[in-house]
């Protein structure tokens, strides 16, 4: 059968546009994009330029416009207007697309995290780690602010409160799962800790900025316990039996987050110290 180049049918110009003629009697119904023609059979058909009205009409829908707005500028044909309204769809789709990479970070550190807690427990290995954005608070800034008597409750409460302050006054996006940093104990005795800290989304020009680099860190799991000692004591008793060379500083990480920290055996707290030596292979992390 011969196909006629002149006009298609709705399903034909359907198929085109990768819509369903459902949708295209739709919009012929309020007025938004109607057929080119009715033949003499009674059936309507359109025009292959038609795809572009149709296109025109999909992107504007897809950034929320409003019906009426979209039917505006196709019946319109106003450059002037059309442009503004492109613009301003611009701006929204900038600020969801900030949205969802927020969401996408916060998420990615839950699962990297929950990930994390299923390698063997109390067991040193070698992992890979992206490099880190931190905003780090002084241990000694926050002991100035507390009184000596102050218990979890009122530390954890003033270091939210202190993120939360910074993360507004910069703009910054933070997951708030917790960490802490301290320089390597002698005899696996636990060091002071100098910084508590929070990863952030990105790099960030303010005082309390720190980057966790990139490399093979050592690392151990303790799990399903809160008190996290032992896991410190045997990593650092692990670097002095085999002689490994480290560089930097022992980050202590709560792995299970704020998703299931409420029962004891859930609790996991990552241990990870940067090898010097940068060729040892590692998984990833």
């Amino acid at each position: 059968m011969k196909r006629d180049w002149g006009r298609m049918t709705s399903g034909a110009f359907a198929a085109l546009c990768g819509t369903t003629k459902e949708t295209l009697r739709h919009y012929k119904d309020i007025g938004l994009l109607s057929p080119a023609r009715q033949g003499d059979n009674g059936y309507f058909y359109y025009d292959a330029e038609q795809f572009y009205d149709f296109f025109a009409i999909s992107i504007f829908r897809r950034t929320g416009t409003p019906l009426e707005e979209v039917r505006r500028c196709l019946l319109g044909q106003d450059a002037a207007w059309t442009l503004a309204q492109l613009l301003e769809q611009r701006v929204r789709l900038e600020a969801e697309r900030r949205r969802l990479e927020k969401m996408d970070f916060m998420l990615s550190g839950m699962i990297r995290g929950l990930e994390l807690g299923k390698v063997p427990d109390m067991i040193p290995r070698v992992l890979w780690f992206e490099r880190e954005h931190l905003l780090a608070l002084p241990a000694a800034e926050l002991e100035r602010e507390l009184d000596p008597a102050a218990g979890e409750n009122v530390l954890l409460i003033t270091i939210l409160e202190r993120c939360q302050e910074l993360c507004r006054r910069y703009g910054l996006c933070s997951n708030y799962q917790l960490g802490a940093i301290h320089s390597p104990g002698r005899d696996a005795a636990p060091a002071t800790i100098s910084h508590l800290y929070t990863q952030i989304q990105e790099k960030a020009d303010f005082p309390h900025y720190r980057e966790k680099p990139a490399g093979n860190y050592l690392c151990l799991c303790c799990r399903g316990r809160w008190d996290v000692s032992e896991g410190y004591g045997l990593l650092t008793r692990h670097i002095e039996k085999e002689e490994i060379r480290t560089e930097g500083s022992v980050y202590a990480c709560d792995l299970a987050g704020f998703i299931l920290n409420s029962v004891e055996e859930n609790a996991a707290t990552l241990f990870s110290i940067r090898l010097a030596d940068r060729s040892k292979p590692g998984g990833t992390g």
